[in-house]
This record gives structure tokens, C-alpha cells and sequence, in this order.
């Protein structure tokens, strides 16, 4: 019964007890409590975070400047830029109205005739009588290509193509017309019309739907030959099987400016009557 209650009264060994004891024993002379270090851990925590912004802010404060400074400069680099290039679209077009009174005085063959050789060569403008003609794409065409035509691209859509129009001014210089302008872009004797993807081009210019023609001559008799024509038919016919819109009416008094540029590649004024 000795050893029995011996095991029941030091369920521990000694050396267990002699170390919990010392453990406590350090702990009230000079151990910090748990919560204390706790609190000293996130002071310093909060202390770092708040040097780590204070650097931060002092950078940013030093790098502004710098920063302000390179935008600036990008500004004033852009502004005088901007400028330079004003004064150079002024110098193009100054230089393009000199090649163009130039070009106007290399047409002229003799007196009283510059006039015609202007009409004729498209350098200058000109009104008269003639026919307004309105082509424009089907109203179910759109810009992904799908239409009446097909939905293959732009070559098989609803829309105006430039072999329409190529049709179309072939047909009326055909019929009669004594000048012809679309869009207010006039055509010479070296006009091409192309397409460059889905954009109809005119001189390289493009233009945009509803293209409208216009043509100087007998307005009654170029609009009644023009629609018999097969060019005619045909503007028809992609009006009734294709939807494209199409219209033709007659005026008393049409202008037409005159072409932004006409080359002159061989041809010189004559300098004495009888000869060239």
C-alpha cells in the first residue's frame, strides 16, 4: 500500500517537477508575459511599415519633379513638331498652286485656245448643262461583307464596286459627257479608278458611298443614250437583281472644279504658228 500511494501522491517523476519549477521560477523573475511580447512584436512591425512608406514618400517626392519635367519637354518636343509640320503643309500647298499655274501655261498651244485645252484636260473648272448620277450600295449590304452579291468579301458583296464605277464614266464619255467628276473629284484622260480592300479609289483618293457622278453635255441626250447603253443596262440590271441603289436626273447648270493635278509628260507649247 506504500509504494501505491507513493505513485498516486508523485505521478511525476522528480526531474519533471524540478524543471516545471525552474520554468516558472524564470518566468516570474525575468520572462515577459506572452501578450506583452505580442504587442512589442507588432510595434515594431507597424514601426517598419511605416518607414517603408516614409521612403516611399520621399522618392516620390524626389522623382516628381524629374518626372514633370520629361513631360514637358515631351510637350514642347510634340508642340513645335506640330508646328513644323504646318508650316510645311503651307510650303506643299503653296508649291503645288506654282506647279499647277505652271502646268496650266505648259497647255497653252496659242492664244484664245487655253481655255478649251483646260476644259479638255480637266485643269480647269467648268458648269454647264448635263446629268447628276447617284450610285449607292444595297441597303442589306454592310461592312461584314454579307449582301445580295454573296458573302465572300467585297467583290461578291452588295456594295459599289470599282468596276461599277469604271462602267459607269466609261459609259457616260461615251454617250456624250464633256467632263466628269465623282464626288467632287474631277477625271482626266489619266484618272484611275481602283479599289484598295473594301475603299473605292480615285486618284488615290478614297471616296465614300453614295458616290455621285457628274457629267457636262446635253443633258437629254446623255441621259437617254447613257441609260440605253450597256453600261446603262448593266447599272440597271445591279439595281434589280442586286439592290443597289441607283438615280439619274437632268440639270440646267452643273459645276465641276477642276482636277487637283494634271501631268504633262510629253507635250510642249508651241513656241511659233506652223510649228510644234
Amino acid at each position: 500500500m506504500s509504494l501505491l500511494t507513493n505513485v498516486m501522491d508523485h505521478s511525476l517523476d522528480d526531474g519533471y517537477a524540478e524543471a516545471a519549477a525552474r520554468k516558472r521560477a524564470q518566468g516570474e523573475s525575468g520572462g515577459l508575459p506572452k501578450t506583452l511580447r505580442a504587442r512589442l512584436g507588432l510595434a515594431v512591425g507597424l514601426v517598419l511599415a511605416g518607414l517603408v512608406v516614409t521612403v516611399g514618400a520621399a522618392q516620390a517626392r524626389v522623382t516628381a519633379p524629374v518626372i514633370a519635367k520629361e513631360r514637358e519637354e515631351l510637350i514642347d518636343r510634340v508642340e513645335a513638331e506640330t508646328a513644323a509640320a504646318d508650316e510645311l503643309e503651307k510650303s506643299v500647298d503653296t508649291l503645288r498652286d506654282d506647279v499647277h499655274d505652271r502646268r496650266r501655261e505648259a497647255l497653252q498651244h496659242e492664244e484664245g485656245s487655253d481655255d478649251l485645252v483646260g476644259v479638255l484636260a480637266g485643269s480647269s473648272a467648268v458648269h454647264g448643262p448635263g446629268v447628276k448620277l447617284t450610285v449607292d450600295d444595297a441597303k442589306e449590304a454592310d461592312a461584314d461583307g454579307d449582301g445580295p452579291r454573296g458573302t465572300s468579301g467585297f467583290s461578291d458583296t452588295g456594295r459599289v464596286k470599282d468596276r461599277d464605277l469604271q462602267r459607269v464614266v466609261n459609259g457616260l464619255w461615251h454617250s456624250g459627257a464633256e467632263a466628269v467628276s465623282i464626288n467632287g473629284q474631277r477625271l482626266t484622260a489619266l484618272s484611275a479608278i481602283r479599289a484598295a480592300g473594301d475603299a473605292v479609289l480615285v486618284d488615290n483618293r478614297p471616296l465614300v458611298p453614295p458616290y455621285t457622278v457628274l457629267a457636262v453635255g446635253d443633258r437629254q441626250r446623255l441621259s437617254t443614250r447613257f441609260q440605253n447603253s450597256p453600261d446603262g443596262l448593266y447599272l440597271n440590271a445591279l439595281q434589280e437583281n442586286f439592290g443597289i441603289r441607283t438615280g439619274i436626273s437632268a440639270h440646267d447648270d452643273l459645276r465641276l472644279p477642276a482636277a487637283p493635278s494634271v501631268i504633262v509628260r510629253t507635250a510642249q507649247p508651241r513656241t511659233e504658228k506652223g510649228t510644234s
